[in-house]
């Protein structure tokens, strides 16, 4: 008999395709709630999920036959990995694949802010746009400005990169420091937290949320940082809190944001909505053609190891070992 997956969203249908090949596929296409994810759980031995499902401990409890859980995503807050690894459960995510194209959503929204781009359309579409002047929406220069990066992981190494086409200067700041040999490669300078505010123009989030840095942009933080400084999040949004962002831009302590990720999303804190010099995705970091087609492969990948009996690629964590 063939082993039982579960598709738990809407994901490219690389994955089905796959998948199916082997085993008995299950797809779910709409949003489940706790309560219908646990009771859909039990028969299967591979869940691929996606950052919206629930994988609770009940949820993992319920699932008596549960082997692997494949997240669709490279965060994994949304699985209980504790309650997991217990139960000698695999959890697996999708690292690697989706780092330029989140990259690219960075900078996408450090040039729509610093050059007010969702501004000028919305003058033009709305008829407002009369000709040329020269005060009509003056925004930030890039070149040779100083880009700050916290969390210098793939993503935030990444971000750095782009920065060298504008000449920039590199800060980051992580809990530990990176090799000087690397530091050369980027072209970049380790430095404190605080330095980190109150010296970047760009201040680009790439950090993974953890209990460190659950918060770390609060009210504090944003008054320290630099007078006409730009905050970018493509990280986690529980990393800043959205009611003290919103204060920060109504108060004129920072020039402007750009959002792709929300502290409860997806509520958005509705100061937010209202302030033009706040740019809002939804969520759309890793979101091209190629880039999620990749990442619903290696999330087959993964379960299909799994199932056969071999190591994933991408685990969270290894079962051999006892810390997370």
């Amino acid at each position: 008999m063939k082993k039982r997956v579960l598709i738990t969203n809407q994901v490219p249908d690389a994955a089905y395709k796959t998948l199916s090949r082997k085993y008995a596929v299950t797809w779910n296409k709409r949003q489940l709630t706790e309560r219908q994810l646990l009771s859909k759980a039990k028969p299967f031995h591979a869940l691929l999920t996606t950052l919206a499902d629930p994988v609770t401990k009940p949820v993992l409890s319920a699932a008596t036959v549960l082997q692997c859980v494949a997240n669709y995503a490279v965060g994994y807050n949304n699985i209980d990995l504790k309650a997991a690894r217990v139960r000698g459960i695999w959890v697996t995510h999708t690292p690697d694949v989706l780092t330029e194209a989140t990259a690219d959503a960075a900078w996408a929204l450090l040039l729509a802010c610093a050059r007010r781009v969702l501004e000028g359309d919305r003058m033009v579409r709305s008829g407002r746009f009369k000709g040329a002047h020269p005060l009509t929406l003056l925004g930030a220069d890039l070149f040779e400005k100083t880009l700050g990066i916290y969390g210098f992981g793939r993503i935030g190494k990444a971000v750095a990169r782009r920065g060298k086409g504008w000449n920039m200067k590199i800060l980051y700041h992580q809990r530990k420091r990176e090799a000087p040999s690397l530091e050369r490669r980027y072209n970049a300078r380790y430095v404190s937290f605080p330095t980190l505010l109150k010296s970047s123009d760009f201040l680009s989030v790439n950090s993974p949320l953890t209990p460190e840095t659950r918060h770390r942009f609060t009210r504090k933080e944003f008054k320290r940082m630099k007078k006409g400084s730009i905050f970018i999040n493509t990280g986690r949004g529980a990393i800043h809190c959205e009611r003290d962002l919103a204060e920060a831009l109504e108060k004129g302590w920072i020039y402007s944001a750009g959002l792709d990720v929300y502290e409860n999303e997806p509520k958005i804190e509705k100061r937010l909505l209202k302030r033009s010099n706040c740019v809002l995705l939804p969520h759309i970091g890793s979101a091209t053609i190629e880039t999620r087609n990749q990442m619903a492969l290696l999330a087959a990948e993964n379960i299909d190891r799994v199932l056969s009996g071999r190591r994933p690629p991408t685990p969270v964590f290894s079962l051999g070992n006892k810390q997370l």
